[in-house]
């Protein structure tokens, strides 16, 4: 039976999140929209389903709709059991006011923020695949005519790659960048594109969104696929120290981004200067050498333990993102367009960022 079934803490935690002054504003903002006429079922059930598909992992709005329906205890906690296509009626208002769930985020955030000032000092960055609800074959069928209808049309082609036994190669969907903190785990930005959209040109926006946000950004940790001047000049602007592993380029091949040296060998790292990385020498018999922050030299210096430990953390937003995908339900997508999936990945990452503020709420009064 489904009682069985649904943990009892899940319950509590919806009906604690709807209490919430966050998800309070959000529903006064959507109450200011409605026009005159029937007045249809309550805000608190409808946001209230937003977060048991989050907080129950259901991929689909039929699925949702079932369970609170079968499910006494989030009927209570909900105060009704909207159906299916209010459920859908309701997704395409928000994607009509999406300011007012991105002010939600934003106050979500804000208040994680002030539980963890330290939150967002230092950020992951990188982006992942989300394969469409669709098919994305290029032709009707082997040997066949080409493909001139597409269920999801606002899909593209892109490149994965390959995670534990999948193979790299072709996928057909879209891509969710994001900027992670690495000492939460949580996302502080974050966009959706089609798959085909590169990544480097979303590090700029990301940074930035985090910054309004709040967020004081002082260490970006990337791949090797983000070196790039558009990297490097969008941390500069902002602020931002990166941490990028070195491209096989020319300049990299002819060792010019190695320490410097003096005639008593390799200079040992001493401190940052403006826009500048000062070097001794080893023996102190040489003057200082001050060397201009670029690509190649960076103000964290790549030889430093420092950069070693900074780089090593860029594993929390892989870490995010298979939480996204196995424990949140960001896949497998049940919806299409890009509206409807920015959507989707909007009210999954919601979903967490509550139930994390919920949690160290809880914390801060136990340690009250």
């Amino acid at each position: 039976m489904t009682k069985a079934t649904v943990p009892p803490k899940r319950v509590e935690q919806v009906e604690l999140l709807l209490d919430s002054p966050e998800l309070q504003a959000l529903m006064a903002g959507l109450a200011a929209t409605r026009s005159t006429g029937r007045p249809g079922y309550p805000l608190r059930a409808l946001v209230g389903m937003v977060l048991v598909k989050t907080l129950y992992a259901l991929p689909t709005w039929s699925r949702t709709a079932r369970l609170v329906d079968e499910h006494p205890g989030l009927r209570r906690a909900l105060g009704a059991a909207p159906s299916v296509y209010a459920c859908y009626r309701f997704a395409e208002k928000l994607r009509h006011h999406a300011e007012l769930l991105d002010g939600c985020v934003g106050q979500v955030l804000a208040a994680l923020h002030a539980e963890r000032p330290e939150m967002g000092s230092t950020v992951a960055v990188d982006g992942s695949d989300l394969p469409a609800y669709a098919n994305g074959q290029r032709y009707v069928s082997k040997g066949g005519p080409a493909r001139t209808r597409w269920s999801d049309p606002d899909a593209s082609w892109g490149h994965r790659s390959a995670v534990s036994t999948r193979s790299r190669g072709g996928y057909y969907g879209f891509k969710l960048h994001a900027a992670v903190c690495t000492l939460t785990g949580l996302p502080v930005a974050w966009t959706v594109d089609t798959a085909r959209a590169s990544e480097v040109p979303m590090v700029p926006g990301l940074l930035a969104q985090a910054a309004g946000r709040g967020f004081g950004v002082r260490h970006a940790v990337l791949d090797k696929g983000y070196d790039a001047a558009a990297v490097y000049e969008a941390c500069a602007a902002g602020g931002v120290l990166p941490i990028v592993p070195l491209r096989k380029t020319p300049a990299v091949k002819a060792g010019r981004h190695h320490d410097p040296e003096c005639p008593h060998g390799p200079r040992l790292f001493d401190s940052v200067a403006t826009a500048a990385t000062r070097w001794v020498c080893p023996a102190g018999e040489c003057a200082e050498l001050d060397v201009n922050a670029d690509r190649l030299h960076t103000l964290i210096p790549r030889s430093t333990l420092r950069w070693g430990d900074l780089y090593r953390q860029r594993g929390a937003v892989e870490r995010e993102f298979g939480r996204l995908k196995h424990e949140w339900a960001l896949l497998p997508l049940r919806t299409r367009g890009l509206d409807r999936v920015r959507l989707h990945v909007s009210f999954t990452i919601l979903g967490q960022l509550a139930v994390a503020l919920l949690a160290a709420r809880a914390a801060g009064r136990v340690a009250a």
